[in-house]
């Protein structure tokens, strides 16, 4: 029966216990006490023709006869709902309290989220322009240079307008760091050298072997012992490397040594950045920024004696000409995303656990050497792919195992 209220009624009920009875029937069940105890009661007016919504605007009085026990009196009104007559529609506003802990715990994975998602796309971005400046002017030297230079500029620029608060240091810092910036220095360096030699996503199935030059130099230098599943966790890395290796349709060795040497560089890298900033205050975006500065001036000299401004002016004028204007575009965007990509992962570091930094830091490799083939057309075989699967693979057991 339809039925609507002109302005406000009250509707009392009793209810039998509410277990009993519950599937005895598909038809709804009322108890003689139920159905003795409806009653509608008018405040103002009834218009049983009315065809307005009702809305309820308060509930109280919840509860239950038990008709087991004699004594049990019922109550004048059990369950009492106040309803008006809607005039036109109304929102109803709606209010939801969440837990303050549960609102970090998500604002803090949506953080974690967006620093993966910036972190992986400013990587592909530069792994591509990178290399198609390096196919165009195959001078390293002068890249990995640029790349340095761009950083530094962009952190000075950032400190001096105050848009980044620049860091408070001492000569006890800058010489910390000094062995940091070599090791640094020498891995960039190496991995453009292969970069420019063989393809992207052969330099970073090579550079996912970082694992085992870890275990091995922490092992013998440092005396440092594993368990045995870190151990075990090297073998599908260094199988998985060899075989890519094995299969390298375009295989040069002085890219495949450049990544080696880049792999034990930024290993030692992490070694005296772990034994040298422990207490230290400067930390994420400033650490890094302060280490590309001081590896700026370490290469700088190096880069003019190894290749020298004559063969970079020859070099530039013949991939503009070739190019166009856009390699220009390339060089800047190459030297801009590497910082960029850098400091995204410095700053994660502070976010999130070593473990979770190095699940990413494997995602991350994955989608450059995917994206690489894809935009540059590598050719591919299987056993080539088998080989960076495995390798990509054992990176990961080790990030679980050295847990």
């Amino acid at each position: 029966m339809a039925m609507s209220i002109g302005q406000s009624y009250t509707a009392s009920t009793a209810f039998d216990h509410p277990l009993q009875n519950q599937f005895s029937s598909s038809k709804p069940y009322l108890s003689p006490f139920f159905s003795k105890q409806i009653a509608l009661r008018k405040c103002d007016k009834i218009n049983l023709l009315s065809r307005k919504p009702l809305y309820i605007s308060a509930v109280s009085n919840f509860g239950y006869i038990d008709e087991s026990k004699e004594t049990s009196k019922p109550r004048e009104s059990l369950v009492q709902c106040n309803a008006y007559e809607a005039r036109r529609s109304q929102p109803i506003p709606i209010s939801i309290e969440f837990d303050e802990e549960a609102q970090q715990a998500a604002a803090q994975k949506l953080k974690i989220g967006i620093y993966f998602a910036t972190w992986w796309s400013l990587n592909v971005i530069f792994n591509i322009y990178n290399k198609k400046v390096l196919n165009a002017f195959p001078f390293p030297w002068l890249t990995s240079t640029l790349s340095l230079a761009a950083g530094s500029l962009l952190m000075l620029v950032s400190w001096a307008t105050r848009i980044a608060e620049a860091p408070k240091t001492d000569f006890e810092f800058w010489k910390t760091l000094f062995p940091v910036a070599v090791a640094h220095t020498i891995g960039h360096v190496a991995a453009t050298v292969s970069m420019s030699k063989v393809a992207v996503s052969f330099t970073h199935i090579i550079k996912s072997g970082e694992p085992a030059f870890s275990v091995l130099v922490s092992r013998f230098l440092l005396g440092e012992a594993f368990p045995l599943p870190v151990y075990l966790s090297l073998l599908p890395i260094i199988g998985g490397c060899a075989l890519s290796a094995a299969t390298e349709l375009n295989f040069n060795m002085t890219g495949f040594m450049g990544a080696m040497v880049s792999n034990l560089a930024f290993v030692f890298r992490n070694i005296f950045s772990k034994k040298g900033m422990n207490g230290k205050s400067v930390g994420g975006m400033n650490y890094y920024a302060c280490l590309s500065m001081l590896s700026l001036l370490i290469l700088t000299p190096f880069a003019i004696a190894v290749e020298g401004p004559q063969v970079w002016a020859i070099g530039w004028q013949k991939a503009v000409s070739q190019i166009g204007p856009n390699f220009i575009w390339w060089v800047v965007a190459q030297s801009v995303f590497y910082h960029l990509y850098n400091q995204v992962s410095y700053m994660s570091l502070n976010e999130i656990s070593p473990l979770t930094f190095s699940i990413g830091n494997t995602m991350k490799r994955i989608s450059v050497i995917v994206s690489s083939i894809i935009i540059f057309h590598t050719p591919v075989q299987p056993v080539n792919a088998l080989g960076a699967a495995i390798a990509i693979l054992g990176t990961f057991l080790y990030s679980q195992a050295k847990q």
